[in-house]
């Protein structure tokens, strides 16, 4: 599967899975933004490599979308988004960041610490048994639960959503950002995009809300950056933040 469609045409939002290499987890913003009357793009990404990654990302929204569109990136796919909206402005209007991992190399550690002061040695334990063997779909879904409970404040009792994990992917693709981040090569893509940004963050985050907040500001001084309160990772499952989560999204749209 390299793509989900939902609602009607014309489809001008576009929204990006985290991973790098896992597909999924957002398809339920992508049927309550279809539920409200949007034609929504949900692709796949399938290449090995951020440049590709990107251009596989052009050829999808010049092939399904009404450009330019709305192009909201959640967790690594808030990097790409990014990096999307620089290289290719002609096809973004709007770039959403949702969950991004902090943008400077000064903050690179932040994300890997946090979330290990939030591990009990047992899930410490259990994580390095589930990363040995990832091709196994049930390893993939405990590491998820085991995250979503140290990342997030108060999920609600929604089932899980499916997740197609590609190992092959995750580690090429990611290994390629870590090294853009920490060249400041990320630094360089967030100060040319030229359309509006808006990020959107939960304060429970385990990534630093500071480290996008502040290259934020410095780059991009019109970016609208918003804290959502007893918010995690994941801010479309949040008992206490959904709401104000889906308002953001919203008012974007009515702009």
């Amino acid at each position: 599967m390299q793509q989900r469609e939902h609602g009607e045409p014309p489809r001008n939002i576009v929204l990006l899975h985290g991973g790098p290499g896992a597909a999924g987890e957002v398809e339920p913003v992508a049927r309550r933004l279809a539920s409200t009357g949007h034609g929504v793009l949900e692709p796949f990404q399938t290449a090995r490599s951020v440049t590709g990654q990107i251009a596989e990302l052009r050829e999808t929204i010049t092939r399904s979308c009404t450009a330019p569109v709305t192009l909201i990136g959640w967790s690594w796919g808030a990097w790409l988004a990014m990096m999307a909206a620089a290289e290719h402005p002609d096809l973004v209007a709007h770039l959403v960041m949702v969950g991004s991992g902090p943008l400077d190399p000064a903050d690179g550690a932040a994300t890997r610490l946090n979330r290990a002061a939030r591990l009990s040695p047992a899930d410490q334990s259990e994580l390095a048994s589930l990363e040995d063997n990832l091709d196994d779909p049930d390893n993939v879904a405990r590491m998820i639960a085991i995250y979503d409970r140290i990342d997030n404040f108060a999920l609600d009792q929604s089932p899980p959503t499916p997740v197609q994990y590609d190992g092959d992917i995750a580690e090429a693709v990611w290994t390629e950002a870590a090294a853009l981040r920490q060249s400041g090569a990320l630094l360089d893509h967030l100060a040319r995009v030229l359309c509006p940004i808006t990020a959107i963050h939960g304060d429970h985050d385990p990534h630093p809300a500071e480290g996008v907040r502040a290259p934020l500001a410095r780059f991009q001084p019109q970016a609208e950056f918003i804290l959502l309160s007893r918010c995690g990772h994941k801010p479309w499952r949040e008992s206490y933040a959904c709401h104000a989560f889906y308002a953001a999204l919203t008012r974007i749209f009515q702009t």
